[in-house]
């Protein structure tokens, strides 16, 4: 037998001094309560009511029961509102400031399709890891080496007029022994400041023979973008970051950074198992699946066929 709903017919009996309004209460047809108050009677082994015409009237073991069941149906209740303030409730998710407006706009969108009501919060990469691990947010994009990436994003070098096809090498950024003037800079924005993508670029601006200078670090995205605008910079960046900044991106010719992102979640969280389904659109939002969209943009990505062994194009 069902025996929250027979405590709840029982409860809603009681409280109405019926079967006929009881049954209205509980928003069932009166015969169903009866069935339900028989049933449960049957089960405790003694009648709960004394029926009369109009009435129904608590036997001593009926108002010795009540109080218990009275308590099933209220923890029945609490159990129910919690579950559904549990569904309401924001699923906090610290991502890159890489991620557009529109990109985590859709994100939402589609983590509401499937019953998540996601609350991203945007934090540099330490922030990020930070936040986790004090469970103030239930999960992260952390940022990880490739080999440990689920979202690998290829990076190349940024420039606000056409550099032509091919790639662009590190190395043509070397100023001559005669050559006056400032030296081109290729900036990293906070999210590329992290070790598996600043060492090695600090590392191919010593072999070829860049000044210190020349690999600089910008506070935000937006310094980033205006020293680029402003001056025959380059930045450090992803082909969808480019196009919606307005720039010309090549591949770098010496090698390919990458930045890496795995999901996270907090020690205590258990994530929605819908959260799986939404690899995709995280994978777009951090812009590690756009190089093959964007074949077709030839002021956004390479020319078809060329290769940093023979390609040689300088900045």
């Amino acid at each position: 037998m069902d025996l929250l709903g027979a405590c709840r017919a029982f409860v809603s009996v009681s409280d109405h001094n019926g079967f006929t309004d009881g049954a209205a209460a509980a928003g069932v047809s009166q015969p169903v309560v009866s069935r339900r108050v028989a049933a449960l009677e049957e089960l405790l082994g003694a009648r709960l009511f004394e029926r009369t015409v109009r009435r129904a009237v608590l036997t001593s073991f009926g108002r010795e029961m009540l109080p218990h069941a009275r308590r099933l149906v209220e923890d029945a209740d609490g159990l129910l509102h919690e579950a559904a303030a549990a569904h309401r409730r924001p699923w906090r998710l610290a991502v890159p400031d890489i991620c557009t407006t529109s990109g985590l706009a859709r994100l939402i969108a589609d983590a509401r399709g499937l019953g998540i009501a996601l609350e991203p919060r945007t934090e540099p990469p330490a922030r990020r890891a930070e936040l986790l691990l004090a469970g103030r947010v239930q999960a992260a994009l952390l940022a990880v080496p490739a080999a440990e990436a689920v979202w690998p994003v290829p990076l190349g070098l940024a420039a606000a007029e056409d550099p032509g096809e091919g790639y662009l090498h590190v190395e043509t950024l070397r100023l001559g022994r005669t050559e006056r003037g400032p030296a081109r800079r290729i900036w990293l924005q906070p999210e590329d400041d992290v070790p598996h993508v600043r060492d090695p670029l600090a590392r191919l601006r010593d072999a070829v023979g860049l000044r210190p200078a020349q690999l600089a670090r910008a506070q935000d995205l937006t310094t980033a973008a205006a020293e680029v605008h402003a001056a025959p910079d380059l930045l450090l960046c992803s082909v969808a970051q480019a196009r919606a900044l307005g720039l010309y991106w090549r591949p770098m010719g010496e090698f390919t950074p990458l930045r890496g992102y795995v999901l996270r979640t907090a020690a205590h969280v258990s994530p929605p198992p819908a959260l799986t389904r939404l690899g995709v659109r995280l994978g777009h939002c951090l812009g590690a699946d756009t190089a093959g969209e964007d074949a077709d943009h030839p002021d956004l990505v390479p020319a078809p066929g060329t290769d940093p062994a023979t390609e040689g194009v300088g900045a």
